[in-house]
């Protein structure tokens, strides 16, 4: 008698994704926008991407296609934009905020290597730690696939080219991008001068990162380069930026019967390099000012979760830490025959603490809510300025160390009224230390100085918020807001030129001397909303406006202050997305921005005016996932202010800009 053939025993599947844990679900109950991979990758650029979401925006107007590495910090809800950022962004966790300036170098960033986005508007407290300001962009790289991924060629007609691509093979994952090209002259109309040239950008990243399975923990070992080199429009001004990061995960997911857990640990090194210019009337020559020839900086951290989830309800607590020390290398004060003096300033800083955070789900409630307590110093902090003849120091100062504790919390809760609408409430407070080039680094635009201060304080945000909103077919929210920020960390004018000051030295004519200070206090109120989905077949449309109403009091600290509306904030913004699959193989898109306008200085005098930008885009897939494309980014060729100088010139951004490529999606 035969034997029957034994049954295939069952085999699990196993999906390897990046090394996280799930998101707890209580960010419902808070200001939360998601964005996917296919709204990512055609804007090329994350920050650009990250402008389909009104108030999510740099210190400037210029995306980092044009902009120095030090205004690349982004803020949320347009509450006095940043050089620095007052927002954090995390990458599968780690800090991608600049270890010395806070800024984010975004090209490092290729939206290609991407899942995804969740982007928490308001204070970030909770799990999230310091910097979370104004709120979180926590970036979801790619998980490991087998092949290509992603690819992306493309050429614009000022001779640019760009390329990117993500793919691995068992457990890895290679994620890369290049660019190089000119760009286009700032500077325009009868202002213009002979030292006035195109924008250039030279950059390229790597990152590599195994993940495996061992036992039903996820490790993940990353490793990533990038290196970018910029012409900022003027004869001789440049800048570069490089740097190397690596960071090692461990996750156990949480189940019904088991607790879930991540211990992550990360290093970052970064280097900057700027040149400053001083430009003679009439703009026909310039000469160099300063060279920050090297900002050696370092950071690294650790971070550890235990998480444990039930019917209903979920927990977590935990730790992290972060330090970072760096120190910019200078050398300044040209007479006409080069540099007479070198600049060295800089020290470390550091933050830890500790976090608890909860979910529970109540029949149509949703409650969510934590604290934490950080600890920050400041430590190690010089300044040594020497004539470079004699080797004999002009300036040596000490900085006394600082430090502090902070508490902070959020807590939201959010009520469905039927199968698809909702009403949420959401109270908060937040953090963000000086980053060491607020605290130590001097620096100059044109003939403006603005000076370091190694004496300032933390900024801390409180607010709260109400919103109602639909998930279905075609959904929306509405947000009204209030925010308060302290001790915001302001450029403050303290001179004008031509004139001595002291530490600051020669102010030349039309230039202005500012400070960085904590000046009192910023209070906005807001209103923010967001509709979209598909109105017919293959027709999907997303809008967004934020209306921000935000006045300085500047207290005792800058008293001159009190009423103005903070530099760089503008009071209204408004997008408009649009996606039109008209066959099976063509897309029509079409981006639109609006920006009311905003404030130049601290003290209102220079007016940037509105800014409306449109962008199209035409796709033709030839093959399964393969699309060649045409599009127009500023197809009306607008022009866009982004900076006025104290002398009254007027700076724009990018003009029309054509590009062609080939993209491939898996």
């Amino acid at each position: 008698m035969d034997t029957p053939a034994a049954l295939p025993a069952e085999v699990e599947t196993v999906v390897i994704t990046a090394a996280r844990l799930p998101q707890m679900g209580g960010e419902a109950a808070f200001s939360l926008v998601r964005l996917e991979t296919g709204e990512l990758v055609e804007a090329q650029r994350l920050d650009e991407a990250l402008g389909q979401v009104p108030g999510a925006v740099l210190f400037r107007r210029t995306s980092s296609l044009g902009a120095n590495p030090t205004i690349q910090g982004i803020s949320l809800r347009n509450i006095a934009p940043s050089g620095a950022g007052r927002a954090l962004v995390t990458l599968d966790g780690v800090p991608q905020n600049d270890p010395f300036g806070g800024w984010v170098i975004w090209s490092s960033l290729p939206p290609e290597g991407l899942s995804g986005l969740s982007m928490v508007r308001g204070a970030g407290a909770g799990p999230y730690g310091a910097g979370a300001l104004t709120g979180i962009v926590a970036l979801e790289e790619r998980g490991a696939t087998e092949g290509l991924a992603a690819l992306e060629l493309s050429l614009a007609d000022t001779g640019s080219a760009r390329a990117a691509l993500s793919g691995g093979t068992n457990g890895f994952l290679f994620t890369g991008a290049a660019e190089t090209g000119d760009g286009y002259v700032p500077l325009r109309g009868t202002g213009r001068g002979a030292v006035d040239t195109e924008t250039t950008l030279e950059s390229w990243t790597l990152a590599a990162r195994y993940q495996a399975d061992i036992s039903g923990v996820f490790a993940a070992l990353r490793l990533g380069a990038y290196d970018e080199q910029r012409g900022g429009g003027v004869e001789g001004l440049t800048s570069a930026s490089s740097g190397e990061t690596a960071s090692l995960t461990l996750v156990h997911a949480p189940s019904a019967v088991a607790y879930g857990w991540r211990v992550q640990g990360w290093y970052r090194e970064s280097n900057l390099q700027n040149t400053f210019l001083a430009v003679a009337a009439g703009r026909a020559t310039a000469s160099p000012a300063s060279t920050q020839y090297a900002t050696p900086a370092t950071g690294w951290g650790a971070n550890a979760a235990l998480r444990r989830e039930g019917t209903g309800w979920s927990w977590e607590i935990g730790a992290d830490a972060r330090l970072n020390d760096g120190e910019t290398q200078e050398q300044f004060r040209n007479l006409g025959a080069g540099f007479t003096r070198g600049r060295w300033a800089g020290g470390k800083a550091s933050v830890a603490g500790i976090y608890a955070e909860g979910t529970r789900s109540i029949g149509a409630w949703l409650l969510a809510g934590g604290g934490r307590l950080d600890a920050w110093s400041n430590s190690d902090g010089s300044r040594l300025e020497t004539d470079l003849a004699t080797d004999l120091p002009t300036l040596d100062i000490d900085q006394p160390d600082r430090n502090g504790v902070i508490p902070t919390a959020r807590f939201g809760a959010r009520y469905t009224l039927s199968d698809t609408m909702w009403l949420r409430g959401a109270a908060y407070s937040g953090f963000r230390a000086p980053s060491l080039n607020e605290l130590h680094r001097p620096f100059r635009v044109g003939n403006d100085i603005t000076e370091a201060n190694a004496g300032l304080k933390p900024e801390r945000l409180y607010g709260f918020e109400f919103g109602a909103g639909t998930d279905g077919a075609v959904n929306w929210q509405a947000t009204v807001f209030y925010n308060r920020l302290a001790d915001p960390i302001t450029n403050v004018t303290i001179g004008f030129g031509p004139g001595t000051f002291p530490v600051a030295g020669f102010i030349p004519a039309g230039g202005v001397l500012r400070q960085r200070q904590n000046a009192g206090a910023i209070d906005a109120v807001g209103l923010e909303a967001e509709i979209g989905g598909e109105i017919a077949p293959g027709f999907t449309v997303k809008s967004g406006v934020l209306a921000t109403w935000a006045r300085v009091d500047g207290g005792s600290a800058a008293p001159q202050l009190t009423g103005m509306e903070p530099a760089q904030t503008p009071r209204f913004a408004a997008t408009l997305q649009a996606d039109w699959r008209t066959t099976d193989r063509l897309s029509l898109s079409a981006d639109l921005r609006f920006e009311g306008e905003r404030f130049e200085d601290d003290q209102n005098q220079r007016v940037l005016s509105p800014a409306f930008t449109a962008n199209a885009r035409m796709g033709w897939q030839v093959a399964e996932g393969v699309e060649f494309y045409a599009g127009a980014d500023n197809i009306f060729d607008a022009d866009i202010e982004i900076g006025e100088s104290a002398d009254g010139l007027e700076s724009y951004g990018a003009p029309r800009l054509i590009r062609i490529g080939l993209s491939y999606r898996q």
